[in-house]
């Protein structure tokens, strides 16, 4: 409680840290906490579903909300989990032993390089869905629309506004000046988090799809090739090549025994 109330005194301020706060608060009838209380399988009502399928119909990498919906499906298999804890062993909870301030403010950077990158791949989908459906967006008044009154609601909404208005036609929120050299300083806190979870058997999928998608995006040449290649032995399914015009597609024999005839289509 104390930690997320310090949190909402920066830029970590938004509806659902202040919520966090108070919950964290709350003592049930025996004084204890309320939410240690709580049976910890999730439910949802669609929104987060609905939304990662429209990312996958428009070819965006939305992995923060396909992650979180995906994590609610796990909490709700609750017998299963049970079950399998006493099956399949995993790291056992140990008491932090370092130092407890440094590593609470790593975790703040993490979490706010997470919701920043969340917000980017949300944006990234509105751009798409407005390139399919001829929609002409207001991406800054859509922030403000937010800040406005919504669960998402944050404090630095704000900066979304001022980096829209900048450029309206802003490709991703992360190449904004501002986010850039912001995120840039949070990296190093956001590797060590999601390395200390992995490393305790701590399950953070939001934090760790974050941070792939932000090494995944932020690099030259992926290993995409080797899956290309699969696809055209397999099925025919052609690729491009790095040293012809984009657009121009080949088919290779890979065995030597199979024909010359591609597939008639190409999807990225």
């Amino acid at each position: 409680h104390e930690v997320f109330a310090e949190w909402m005194k920066g830029d970590l301020d938004s509806y659902l840290i202040e919520i966090t706060r108070d919950i964290l608060a709350y003592k049930d009838e025996d004084g204890s906490a309320l939410v240690e209380n709580i049976l910890d399988t999730a439910g949802q009502k669609g929104t987060g579903k609905w939304t990662a399928i429209s990312a996958l119909d428009n070819g965006v990498p939305l992995t923060l909300i396909g992650e979180s919906v995906f994590a609610r499906c796990l909490s709700a298999q609750k017998d299963e989990r049970v079950a399998a804890s006493k099956i399949l062993e995993g790291p056992k909870p140990a008491a932090f032993t370092g130092d407890k301030k440094a590593f609470l403010e790593d975790l703040r950077k993490a979490l706010f390089a997470a919701k920043v990158v969340s917000y980017a791949q949300g944006y990234a989908l509105m751009r798409a869905a407005a390139k399919e459906y001829g929609w002409n967006l207001n991406y800054g008044g859509i922030a403000l629309m937010w800040r406005g009154g919504c669960i998402i609601r944050s404090v630095f909404l704000g900066k979304i506004k001022e980096a829209y208005d900048k450029n309206p036609a802003l490709e991703n929120l992360l190449l904004d000046d501002y986010f850039a050299e912001t995120i840039k300083g949070l990296v190093p806190a956001w590797r060590e988090v999601v390395a200390y979870a992995v490393k305790a058997g701590i399950p953070m999928p939001a934090f760790s799809s974050a941070l792939n998608y932000f090494d995944g995006y932020t690099t030259e040449c992926l290993p995409a090739n080797l899956l290309q290649a699969q696809r055209d032995y397999f099925g025919a399914h052609t690729y491009e090549r790095l040293d012809k015009p984009r657009g121009e597609f080949f088919h290779t024999n890979w065995t030597g025994e199979g024909g010359s005839t591609s597939a008639s289509t190409y999807s990225v």
